[in-house]
């Protein structure tokens, strides 16, 4: 029962500072609770389990072409077929192709992403259903009957989790024809990968896809592949294996596989996979937290510290007075319990919305954040060093000798007790100001990042243009009836009130990645040559009006035409520094070009010659910071893929939205008027995950600062405490008010300069060793570590005036009585 009592003369106690009460439970909550909140995503993200059965076994295996810029290149359906075959280290091989569907049958039509796979995958990836069954090899070929598995969570989000889906029949439109499908199965919660899926088909449902698997093209790479490892292998045998098939592979085809690109397979877990894009902001930001937990740990430190010191004589009367040094210990334990409990509490409740929040930010980067929760156990954890926290701020300060009280009633005894903790003090407050150095250099970094970016405009009209998801639906049409279903759609949008231009094409500019990825070989006539190599060109199709529906002017010749379609003469655009790298210091105009690339047997798209009828200034459609491009444009009405509207307003272009949908309806009833948005809005979107990285370090950089200032003002202010009588004798000596106001802000300074200095050398070594690991860091230059020491500096000035000033007044008589 004297615990408890100790405990609420505890309370009484700290209610008298208030401030100090406060401050330790706050700085206790930012560091516990950042903690728990980012481990807790960390720990979802990057450590737990995929739902996968035996994921240590699963594999992805992924072919690039560094010599040509292909990090992905996928694989063509004769190379799954070479490098499958007679694996010992590998059991079985499951294949998947990206492919977005129309889907007409599930409420209102929607195009959404999707993927085709062959009656191996699901086995291989080890999965399992929830509601009927998912695909197998009885549904492979040809003449099998379509049929798709749902995920679960557009079962769940978007169907309400209708068991009764089950055997509903919907049609599959895609951009190259349309095919009926059954709904057989639901598939498990898991994580969707390479791409957010919500429908997974067998390939006769992709008339494409099921042409390309009954063709040897070589180079018509679309399937993604995943291997499971056979019982008793290593993913160390299983790479050196396929390394080997692969070189034999390349070998045989030496006009496919060309030295100078480079061919190469990879081989990596499917769970690091998943985490490659997300592992290294999030441990960073782990390690920002942890930072600020040593900042919050070091000022709690500090502030109980300095109160014990303050203490010395109390602690010394109650020794003088009989009280043991027991019953002193545990005051001082209930105390710090108090204080460090109600920090723990504070941290929960904190960490609660911070969990939810940090989910988001995390959501950007990886699917497996969906969803998050706190991550109780980290908590726990938490609050247990809260605890010793409390018993190490009880036990460790020194307290007065029972049989030497009378040291401590005198201010040479505390004095004499002050100079050992002021050591420790400034040790703490160095610490806090060089981990918040490093967290203010790394903001700046971010910051300087997306200050580029915003500051970066883009070649193109972004704000009066919006961009509408118009996919193609062939269903029951003709070629040529699709055709005229666009045309119509340009003309009778074009008349809109409020349109300044209209035109189409096949992908929106930094949206849709698949369209954007698009490149292919050529030659062209007159051309420098290229040691001996074809050329290589992004691939855009689009309809006259393009360029100027972007605000995009021609350098030369002439626009595309309506004359400009299949029958006619073939022709092409190209951009300025395609024509600069062909025909230096020549005229490109009514040059010819053909493409040469493999797959255009595959495709569609004829090889035959081309005339150059215009060049047009860069257009970089897929980054934010534009570089120069190589791309060619054809007619959509000659050869390509449609399925983008683009129209230019005169004011805002979403105010039209409404009777562009209502127009293209009245054409349509069925077809999917989608994402629509300004390019403006998708710039922003693209640079979201930029401003969030800035916002969240931003935000621990700038509690870290302010924890350190508190840190900082505390030593100073125990610093003039216990100096007072030493400020007393020099002012009765003639020293002047400013000079012990300026050695007050020098002491803080040279604090704060210490902890920089340490911050610049710790700064420049993390970024090194991280650098050689993780590629995506960007290092920090000199502006980062100027900008972060100045405001440290500054930071430490404007903690050290009032300190200051309570020094610079101190009355020379009233210190020297006070002795």
């Amino acid at each position: 029962m004297s615990f408890f009592r100790d405990l609420r003369i505890a309370v009484r106690s700290l209610g008298r500072v208030r401030a100090l009460w406060f401050t330790v439970a706050l700085t206790l909550a930012l560091g516990i609770g950042a903690n728990a909140a980012i481990f807790s995503v960390v720990r979802a993200v990057l450590l737990r389990p995929l739902a996968n059965r035996d994921e240590d076994r699963l594999l992805y295996v992924r072919q690039s072409a560094p010599g040509i810029g292909v990090t992905n290149a996928t694989f063509s359906i004769p190379e799954i077929s070479d490098i499958g075959s007679k694996l010992k280290t590998i059991q079985e091989l499951g294949t998947f192709s990206e492919i977005d569907f129309t889907v007409v049958g599930l409420g209102t039509p929607r195009e959404i992403p999707a993927g085709v796979v062959d009656g191996h995958y699901f086995d291989v990836m080890g999965l399992k259903p929830i509601l009927g069954r998912l695909l197998g090899p009885n549904d492979d070929g040809q003449n099998a009957a379509g049929a798709v598995v749902l995920t679960y969570h557009f079962w769940k989000s978007s169907l309400h989790s209708d068991p009764s889906v089950l055997g509903k029949q919907v049609r599959l439109e895609s951009i190259m024809g349309a095919r009926s499908a059954t709904v057989v199965g639901v598939l498990e919660p898991s994580v969707p990968y390479p791409v957010a899926t919500e429908m997974i088909a067998n390939v006769v449902t992709s008339p494409h896809h099921l042409s390309a698997t009954m063709v040897t093209g070589r180079e018509h790479r679309m399937t993604e592949v995943f291997a499971r490892l056979a019982p008793g292998a290593t993913v160390e045998a299983a790479r050196a294996e396929l390394r080997a098939v692969y070189a034999a592979m390349t070998a045989a085809h030496p006009e496919v596989y060309k030295p100078e690109d480079h061919y190469q397979i990879e081989v990596t877990r499917m769970h690091e996979q998943i985490n490659a894009r997300a592992n290294a902001i999030l441990w960073i930001l782990f390690a920002a937290s942890g930072l600020l937990f040593v900042i919050a740990s070091s000022n709690v430190a500090n502030l109980v510290l300095a109160r014990t010191v303050r203490r010395e004589s109390e602690l010394a009367v109650r020794l003088a007075l009989g009280a043991s040094t027991r019953a002193i210990r545990r005051s001082l334990l209930a105390e710090g319990l108090v204080l460090c409990g109600s920090g723990a509490i504070a941290a929960v409740l904190l960490a609660i919305p911070m969990v939810n929040v940090l989910g988001r930010y995390a959501a950007r980067f990886s699917v497996r954040a969906n969803d998050l929760t706190l991550d109780f156990s980290l908590v726990w954890f938490g609050i247990a060093l809260a605890l010793v926290a409390a018993v190490f701020l009880a036990y460790v300060p020194r307290l007065p000798s029972p049989n030497g009280a009378q040291g401590g009633l005198s201010a040479r005894g505390v004095r004499a007790a002050a100079g050992g903790s002021s050591r420790r003090l400034r040790i703490f407050a160095v610490t806090q100001i060089t981990a918040s150095f490093l967290l203010l250099a790394g903001a700046c970094v971010l910051m300087k990042t997306l200050f580029v970016l915003e500051e970066t405009r883009p070649p193109f009209d972004s704000a009066n243009v919006l961009a509408v998801n118009l996919p193609v639906l062939s269903y029951g049409k003709t070629p040529e009836q699709v055709e005229q279903f666009y045309r119509e759609v340009l003309r009778r949008v074009g008349v809109l009130p409020g349109v300044e231009h209209v035109s189409s094409g096949f992908s929106a500019p930094w949206r849709d990645d698949q369209g954007l990825n698009i490149a292919f070989t050529f030659a062209a006539q007159g051309a420098r040559r290229n040691d001996g190599q074809d050329y290589r060109a992004k691939f855009r199709t689009v309809s006259p009006g393009f360029f100027a529906t972007f605000g995009v002017p021609i350098v030369s010749g002439r626009d595309f035409n309506d004359g400009d379609k299949q029958g006619s003469e073939r022709v092409v655009i190209i951009s300025q520094s395609l024509a600069n790298l062909l025909y230096p210091g020549q005229n490109p105009l009514n040059r010819k070009l053909w493409w040469t690339d493999g797959v255009m047997k595959f495709i569609g798209i004829s090889t035959e010659p081309r005339r150059i009828v215009a060049v047009v200034p860069d257009f970089d459609d897929e980054n934010i910071i534009p570089a120069p491009t190589m791309t060619v444009y054809q007619p959509i009405e000659q050869e390509g893929w449609n399925g983008r509207l683009f129209v230019r307003a005169h004011n805002d272009p979403y105010v039209l939205l409404p009777a562009i949908s209502r127009t293209i309806h009245e054409m349509s009833s069925d077809q999917p008027v989608e994402k629509a948005s300004t390019l403006g809005d998708v710039r922003a979107e693209v640079l979201s995950p930029d401003k969030l990285n800035a916002i969240v370090f931003g935000g621990f950089a700038a509690v870290a600062l302010l924890i350190s200032v508190v840190g900082v003002a505390g030593v100073l202010a125990f610093s003039v405490s216990s100096r007072t009588r030493e400020f007393g004798i020099r002012m009765a000596l003639g020293a002047q008010r400013r000079n012990i106001l300026t050695d007050v802000l020098v002491d803080g300074l040279a604090i704060a300069a210490i902890g920089v200095m340490a911050g610049v050398v710790l700064g420049f070594g993390l970024s090194a060793i991280a650098g050689k690991y993780v590629a995506e860091i960007h290092q920090p230059g000199a502006v980062a570590f100027v900008a972060s020491a100045f405001t440290i500096l500054a930071a430490a000035v404007i903690a050290s005036a009032v300190p200051a000033a309570r020094a610079a007044s101190v009355n020379a008589v009233e210190a020297l009585r006070a002795e």
